[in-house]
């Protein structure tokens, strides 16, 4: 009777399977494995390693050795792990045979495996080698066009649908690809000009847009810059680029049917780091107009109620002399923007609002010389 073991049941023979891992001890056997792995440890699978040196033996040659990676690599592909079956066609082709055939028909097959992984351009690689050493290889031709199909060549697809249909010109799949890539690229044609048209289009109405300005004498500064850069003369030099917005909607500039310019104007409240944001403030319209509009409830930020529109006093900033200039309400943002020393920044015109002989505007204005318009 056998002695019990450390566990209380009955002593295991030496090198037994465990009664709860016996299916994957079994399976690490050579003998019942199912799949070979893709990498053998020769310490920890000794008996593994012994069977493949003999199956690739060495003194084998190329082509039969060739063979076996390509019959590894089906077996691979059949069971859509195509990750291993790129390994097995891969060492397959660095054996070197002489046999262009088994060759060609080892580039396909990685070819589709890469396919299949989406790695498109290594299987449009693998294809063309097939192709250059079976010219009449149709699986390699098929399999090209769907790389290119797939990238969007569609130009390339036509043309090596074509060369497979010279060779069986019955193919339905390189029939059927033709036609499909022949739509796509009539379609993709047809885009670009549309395209092509927008953007000339485009461009026209920004040189109109931009001769509006210069015609009014407004200065823009393209930022970011270090320095700013005034542009009055020059605007026919300035690019969509560099009238993008900085607003938080992206409203630009842009001319009405009647030829008047509408601008993003941004409204500054220092004193409580508030803002306001009109999106299209028509050139001719008076400032007072839109405090009327803006102010006819007070904000909740204004707690003590101070922010009327008769109580508001509107400035902007010469950053680069350190001087104020005092807007008179009654006047409009063209009359604004036209004066010398008012620059528009990143296309958005800017205007600081403050109350009255605040103790708060005396504590800004501190230092700084003011103008009134």
């Amino acid at each position: 009777m056998a002695e019990d073991g450390p566990g209380g049941g009955a002593a295991r023979y030496r090198g037994a399977l465990h009664p709860d891992t016996w299916e994957e001890e079994l399976e690490a056997i050579p003998m019942f494995m199912k799949r070979c792995p893709a990498e053998i440890d020769a310490e920890r699978q000794p008996d593994l390693a012994c069977l493949q040196s003999l199956l690739f033996d060495e003194e084998q040659g190329p082509a039969e050795l060739a063979k076996m990676y390509k019959n590894e690599g089906n077996e691979y592909f059949r069971e859509k792990d195509y990750r291993r079956a790129v390994v097995a066609y891969t060492e397959g082709l660095k054996k070197k045979c002489e046999d262009a055939e088994l060759n060609a028909v080892l580039h396909t097959n990685r070819g589709a495996a890469q396919f299949y992984l989406g790695n498109y351009r290594s299987a449009l690689n693998d294809a063309i080698q097939a192709k250059k050493l079976r010219p009449t290889h149709l699986k390699a031709i098929i399999r090209g066009a769907l790389c290119h199909m797939e990238l969007k060549n569609f130009s390339e697809a036509i043309a090596w649908c074509e060369e497979g249909l010279r060779i069986d010109s019955k193919e339905k799949k390189l029939v059927e690809m033709r036609a499909k890539a022949d739509k796509l690229k009539r379609a993709e044609e047809r885009d670009a000009r549309k395209a092509k048209v927008m953007e000339k289009k485009e461009q026209c109405q920004k040189e109109i847009l931009l001769a509006a300005i210069k015609e009014r004498n407004i200065k823009l500064v393209l930022e970011p810059s270090n320095e700013e850069e005034e542009i009055s003369d020059s605007l026919a030099e300035l690019s969509i680029d560099g009238f993008h917005s900085d607003n938080a909607t992206g409203a630009k500039v842009h001319l009405d049917a009647d030829g008047n310019l509408h601008w993003p104007v941004l409204f500054l409240y220092p004193e409580h780091e508030q803002t306001d944001f009109i999106a299209a403030f028509h050139e001719n319209s008076r400032f007072i107009d839109h405090l009327m509009v803006m102010f006819a409830e007070l904000p909740p930020w204004d707690l003590e109620q101070k922010y009327l529109p008769s109580n508001i006093e509107l400035y902007f900033e010469d950053e680069e002399r350190a001087e104020m200039y005092k807007l008179n309400p009654e006047h409009t943002l063209l009359q604004v923007l036209q004066h010398q020393r008012y620059f528009v920044k990143a296309g958005t015109p800017t205007v600081l609002a403050f109350v009255k002989r605040s103790p708060f505007s005396k504590k800004y204005f501190s230092g700084k010389k003011v103008h009134r318009l």
